[in-house]
């Protein structure tokens, strides 16, 4: 059984979480954001707090129920603090700069890279090698990440590329004469 689902979501001063139906919207200081939940779960809120159980007891039920509970956990902690996701560029001649909801990328291609930034998301690039992706929406957030760094992502020989800030590059030697 999902051990996640028992525990309640706390809703901290300044959320509030409305229910109609399967739908669940949680508004916050920093925006609003709405999902819906699956039949096999019920999301029920007492005071500050948000319960999620299984209706039944069936394998998949008792999974949705964890995930549903750690879904809106994280559209609670959207809404009050938000996330943000750091990138690093490496690469002689790579670069970043963002200009409004655009993000251009030189990354040794023969032309630059234009990176269409989606609604809800900021895009800031406080020097040249480094990208800071920041919204409500953790979904978003990292989707958003790994499609900037799947234009160059860090190869294993000099370690070049796009890379999340904390992600470490297993380097490979070169080939011996």
């Amino acid at each position: 059984m999902s051990r996640i689902a028992n525990a309640p979501v706390t809703l901290p001063s300044g959320v509030e979480v409305t229910l109609d139906g399967q739908r669940v919207k949680v508004k916050g200081s920093k925006g609003e954001l709405e999902w819906n939940v699956h039949e096999l779960v019920t999301v029920e809120q007492e005071d500050a707090q948000v319960k999620v159980s299984a209706n039944d007891s069936s394998k998949q039920a008792v999974a949705l129920a964890g995930t549903t509970r750690a879904l809106v956990n994280n559209m609670v902690t959207g809404v009050t603090a938000g996330f943000e996701k750091k990138l690093t560029i490496v690469g002689v001649g790579y670069r970043a700069q963002a200009q409004g909801q655009k993000l251009n990328l030189t990354l040794g291609f023969s032309h630059p890279v234009v990176y269409e930034v989606p609604e809800g998301i900021k895009v800031e690039t406080p020097s040249n090698t480094e990208i800071v992706v920041t919204g409500i929406d953790k979904q978003v957030v990292g989707q958003v990440a790994a499609e900037i760094r799947a234009y160059r992502k860090p190869e294993p020989y000099k370690g070049k590329g796009v890379r999340y800030a904390d992600e470490y590059v297993m380097r490979k030697q070169a080939k011996k004469k």
